[in-house]
């Protein structure tokens, strides 16, 4: 955790200190991105990605709770923040959409149960294309659904998921016949952790200039976002217990809940006209609160949720 932390320290202070650099970090975000979960799915045998499609009861739970349940609590929260519209659209737009990539890697890194969340991850995806409009519509009115594009989700699947998904895939059947495959395997799984490192300083140094431009205005939606994490890890570990799931899916089910989409909504957000202008950092702050979350979730949630030797896995 020491060495994700001083990740995040060195973006922020390469950002604040070289604020020229953050287009060049920003194109770079994806490319390292698809490379760490490229390393997260070659550790996730496939056939354990089939089987999970079985899991109902898991699925469920992970549908229900991210567009049943947090977006009541995105709706509330918004709610502080109702006087300004352009902090207000920033807070619906990445709340109410649930994270489709890192969050495996995180999921991965506390022991949850990563192959069943990247099965879910087509079903995450399809949901808050269809479901995000609707929600702005009730929440925001209707003036705001001109912003919304299916395009930046398709692009984020196919650059997040589907490439990184389709090499693994390949390298895992290579292995299976070659050492060329087996050496690969080996030298991501050893590259794990300094790709994540390379995922939170760019993400960081990228954002946190712009976003201290703004700090005034954006310091009140931190403690929004900080009760977002908390609440949605509680939320996520009671549903994963009420539904039965073992350990690994409860786990994967409270960072499904308190993970957002933010990477993949930044897009939408800069499509907003000039009046919303903030908008876009109210996304890139929830990012930043986000990724500090998660590297302490990743040592909390396997204590609050720890592994029981009697458990089943649940499917189906």
């Amino acid at each position: 955790m020491l060495l994700y932390l001083a990740a995040i320290l060195a973006g922020a202070v390469l950002g604040l200190s070289a604020p020229g650099t953050a287009p060049t970090l920003e194109h770079t975000i994806n490319p390292v991105l698809a490379l760490l979960l490229f390393a997260t799915f070659l550790g996730v045998p496939l056939i354990e990605v089939g089987r999970a499609f079985g899991d109902v009861r898991f699925l469920g739970t992970v549908l229900v709770g991210n567009f049943v349940v947090v977006p009541l609590l995105a709706f509330g929260l918004s709610r502080f923040v109702a006087d300004d519209r352009g902090l207000m659209l920033g807070v619906l737009l990445v709340l109410l959409t649930p994270c489709i990539d890192y969050v495996i890697v995180f999921t991965g890194l506390a022991g949850g149960a990563r192959a069943r969340l990247l099965a879910a991850t087509p079903l995450l995806m399809l949901a808050q294309m269809l479901l995000l409009p609707l929600y702005l519509w009730m929440f925001a009115g209707r003036e705001v659904l001109d912003v919304v594009d299916v395009a930046p989700f398709i692009e984020a699947f196919v650059v997040l998921i589907v490439a990184p998904l389709s090499a693994a895939a390949l390298v895992q059947a290579l292995g299976r016949r070659h050492r060329f495959g087996e050496m690969v395997a080996a030298v991501m799984a050893a590259a794990m952790v300094p790709l994540m490192m390379a995922t939170l300083a760019v993400v960081i140094g990228s954002q946190v200039a712009a976003v201290g431009s703004r700090a005034f205005d954006l310091a009140r939606l931190v403690p929004l976002y900080v009760v977002f994490v908390v609440v949605t890890v509680a939320c996520g570990v009671f549903a994963g217990r009420a539904a039965r799931l073992d350990a690994p899916g409860t786990r994967a089910v409270a960072f499904s809940f308190a993970t957002r989409n933010s990477l993949v909504v930044l897009p939408l957000a800069l499509a907003l006209p000039a009046a919303f202008d903030i908008a876009p950092l109210a996304v890139v702050t929830q990012t930043m609160v986000e990724l500090v979350a998660m590297v302490v979730l990743v040592r909390f949630v396997p204590r609050l949720v720890p592994e029981d030797v009697d458990e089943p896995m649940t499917v189906g």
